[in-house]
Formats: structure tokens, C-alpha cells, sequence
């Protein structure tokens, strides 16, 4: 299975445009190098690669010129400039639909000292054998639970299942069993129901009609062989809506608020419920951390969270983790000269493997670094955050990989969040919502 998924996305490359001529100098090697580029996409850190660049000047001698692009810039900001002489030779992609765009600019990164150490090398931009793009920075979600709630639950003495402990849940069938054997015991447990609201509000609806539908749709196309390269993506047949169903049944059956009324709710206000200790589950990613934590009156120990696979009842679901993924990939410009590209690679490097980048990359830019050379010590300093990592070491799994970036439209996506509304309202049949899920995907991509 760890194979097949592999495969699948090795395969994912979309191609969504072409892009204009480059002016760049060509790909000779030009002797030393005194400088480098990096256009930046996230603004919220710039200021900090202001630092790093100063940093890393002191310590090689060599200057790196960091250019942030503007909130919603970056693709525009990163045409216009590799049309001059002052093309970034470090930039990025959103993955394989970015790759399909700038293809001719990314160099093949597979025997790159930052690749050797990328613990999880599915989670690259890769074609063939050859290696395009390199997750910086990792995020996952799955189900986050109190770990105070369910040893709670463990210690009833009247509950009707068998399970001891959270490490016993490894499928639906268990999961299930747990969670409807809870919710019945919830006066005794203190919660109002297992599961947070089910956000279904128009605009807070994202982790239904995105985060939980990337599961189905990523296992259909490993089952189908899908080749992402070709226009097999463009078309879908919904094969696991039962699986959907299965869990999302669970969570509107077995929450806070009546299923009839989540078209009120909000990600805020499911998020509360959890800190405030109303419920014992939410289905969310680790940048719900601060959301816990940070809620006023918070009963929940930041050492009581933890994350557990969304379980939907599929065959070998035993194997398969959490969901973990980026929109954020490195990439070197091969248009750059080879001794440009190597100072690149040094960059990189520096950042993620020496101490001093590495203090830079856990403390201040707070990512989550895939990569075997950052120690537990060495990753942000919060529960869910170590919880990914915990996942992404955890060789015995499969982690589901993030395709939602092949979804079509946000259009798409809020017609099938209405969907899912209007069958919690009983509005509208599961029969029919599968039919807008396959119809309406079809007809984004003119298919």
C-alpha cells in the first residue's frame, strides 16, 4: 500500500499554463559566487529572513538577497522577475500544479544534501527519478482529542467496548464503537457531545468540503491508478462517498449541537467548544493549537492533546496516519549558473541543517521542518505541532498526502459544503450529494 501511495504521488504534475521567456543567464558555470537570490512567498516572516540573510552573510561571506512578494503576489511578482537579470535562484511552488507552470526553471534537486535528509521523500515534487521540489515546511490535521477525556472514558467501568487505550483505535469499526459508547455516556464524562459542532456556515465550512474530502478522493486515485500528468484528475466517480459518510455521519450524530442547526456554526466557535473541555474530539490541524490554548478558560493541558487518524472504514485503514502535507515547496532556478545553483544548495542547507539556521527556522520563522537533522527539541513549541512530527516519524504508517490542490474551484467547493448542509438538515439525500460531488467536478473542468 505505502508503495501505491508513493506512486500516486510521484505522479501528480497538472499542468495549468505556460510561461513567458526568461532573460536569466544561462546555465554555465560563472566561478564564484558573491550573492544569491530568494524571493520569498510568506510576508508574515520577511523580517526575519532580514535576519537570516545577515546571519548568513557573517558566517560565509556570501550576500543573500531575499525579496518578499506581496499577499497574493507571489506567482505575478515571480514571472516578472525571472524575465530579468535579477531572477531568484531560490524560489517556490504550490506543488505539482506550480511545477506543471515553471517546469523549465526547476532543477533537479535529487542529490542535494537538503533531499538526502527529507524524512518522508513522498511528500517531494518529484517526475521519474528526478526530484523538483522540496517541502520546506509541513503541516498535518486529523482528529485532535483529549487525552484527559478518553483515559476518563478507559476508566468506566460500565462502558460497553473493550478498549483500553487510544493506541487500540487503529479503524472505524473501533473508532465508532468508542465515540457512539461515549456520547451516551456523556453526562458521566462531563461533555455535551463527543465531537466539536461540525462547522457547516457558509465560508467556515473548509474542513469538510476540502480537509475531509481530500481523503476519498486521494484513495480513488490510488485505487484507479490515476495518472495526474494526463486529464484522468478531471473527472471523479466519488467511489468512497460511503466512507465520507461514514465518518461525517459519526460527527453530526454525536456532537454538541443538534445536526439540524450546524449551518450556524463557525471553526470558532467548534474550536471553544473543545478548549472549554465540551466535547472531547475536533477534527482541525495542528494551527489549532492557539485556538485551544489561547481561548479563555481553556480547560484542556496543552500535554492532554494529541492526534489520531480520521478513520472512515476502508480496507488496510489500519496503515494509513494522519493527513500531512504543504503548499510549500524550494526550488532552484536551472536557468542560473552551476556554481549559482551550489551556492543555492549551501544556503539551504545552512538553514536546515547547521545549528544557527536551524535556530532560526524552530524559533522564528516556526515552522515545522521535515527533515532528520531537527531533534524533538528542535520543532515549535506546541502539542499538535509535535504531534505531526510524532506522525511523520512514525515509519509503521502511510500519512495521506494533501491533493486538494487538484480540487476545481472554491465555487466547487462551497456548492459542496451547501451540499452537506442540506443533508444534515435532512434537506437533501446522501444519493444526491454524491451526484453534485461527481457532476458539479466534471463540469468545473469542462470534463
Amino acid at each position: 500500500m505505502k508503495k501505491r501511495i508513493f506512486a500516486i504521488i510521484i505522479a501528480v504534475s497538472v499542468a495549468t499554463g505556460l510561461l513567458g521567456g526568461c532573460t536569466r543567464m544561462k546555465n554555465t558555470d560563472d566561478g564564484e559566487v558573491k550573492e544569491i537570490r530568494y524571493l520569498n512567498f510568506k510576508p508574515e516572516v520577511a523580517q526575519v529572513y532580514d535576519r537570516i540573510s545577515e546571519a548568513y552573510e557573517k558566517e560565509t561571506g556570501i550576500k543573500l538577497i531575499v525579496e518578499t512578494a506581496a499577499s497574493g503576489t507571489y506567482e505575478s511578482t515571480l514571472t516578472a522577475r525571472m524575465a530579468t537579470d535579477e531572477a531568484p535562484t531560490i524560489f517556490q511552488i504550490n506543488g505539482p500544479i506550480g511545477y506543471a507552470s515553471w517546469s523549465d526553471y526547476c532543477a533537479d534537486l535529487k542529490d542535494t544534501e537538503l533531499y538526502k535528509h527529507l524524512k518522508d521523500k513522498s511528500l517531494a515534487v518529484t517526475k521519474g527519478n528526478s526530484v523538483y521540489g522540496i517541502p520546506y515546511v509541513v503541516e498535518g490535521y486529523g482528529i485532535i482529542y483529549n487525552k484527559a477525556l478518553l483515559s476518563k472514558y478507559f476508566a468506566l467501568p460500565n462502558r460497553t467496548t473493550a478498549v483500553n487505550s487510544v493506541d487500540e483505535i487503529t479503524n472505524f469499526t473501533t473508532f465508532k464503537a468508542v465515540v457512539e459508547d461515549m456520547q451516551a455516556r456523556r453526562a458521566e464524562l462531563g461533555i455535551q457531545g463527543v465531537f466539536a459542532s461540525t462547522s457547516l456556515k457558509t465560508g467556515e465550512d473548509w474542513r469538510w468540503q476540502t480537509h475531509l474530502m481530500n481523503i476519498p478522493v486521494t484513495l480513488e486515485f490510488l485505487e484507479k491508478n490515476i495518472d495526474l500528468t494526463s486529464e484522468d484528475y478531471k473527472s471523479i466517480d466519488f467511489t468512497y462517498s460511503d466512507n465520507f459518510k461514514n465518518i461525517f455521519d459519526l460527527y453530526i450524530n454525536n456532537s454538541t449541537t443538534d445536526k439540524t442547526r450546524l449551518g450556524t456554526v463557525d471553526v470558532t466557535t467548534s474550536m471553544a467548544e473543545f478548549a472549554l473541555g465540551k466535547c472531547a474530539m475536533v477534527q482541525n490541524g495542528n494551527w489549532g493549537a492557539s485556538q485551544i490554548l489561547g481561548v479563555s478558560g481553556n480547560t484542556v493541558k496543552a500535554d492532554d492533546i494529541g492526534f489520531m487518524p480520521i478513520y472512515t472504514g476502508t480496507q488496510g485503514e489500519e496503515n494509513l496516519g494522519i493527513c500531512i502535507g504543504t503548499e510549500n515547496f524550494i526550488c532552484i532556478n536551472a536557468k542560473a549558473s552551476k556554481s549559482e545553483q551550489k551556492a543555492a544548495q549551501d544556503f539551504l542547507w545552512w538553514l536546515f541543517g547547521s545549528e544557527t539556521g536551524k535556530k532560526f527556522v524552530a524559533e522564528e520563522l516556526g515552522f515545522i521542518a521535515p527533515f532528520d537533522t531537527f531533534t524533538d527539541a528542535e520543532t515549535p513549541d506546541d502539542p499538535l505541532a509535535k504531534e505531526v512530527v510524532r506522525w511523520l516519524n512514525n515509519k509503521e504508517v502511510v500519512n495521506i498526502p494533501w491533493n486538494f490542490t487538484v480540487f476545481p474551484s472554491q465555487t466547487y467547493k462551497e456548492g459542496f459544503g451547501s451540499a452537506l448542509l442540506k443533508y444534515a438538515k435532512g434537506a437533501m439525500s446522501w444519493a444526491q450529494v454524491k451526484k453534485y460531488a461527481v457532476d458539479e467536478w466534471k463540469n468545473e473542468f469542462g470534463a
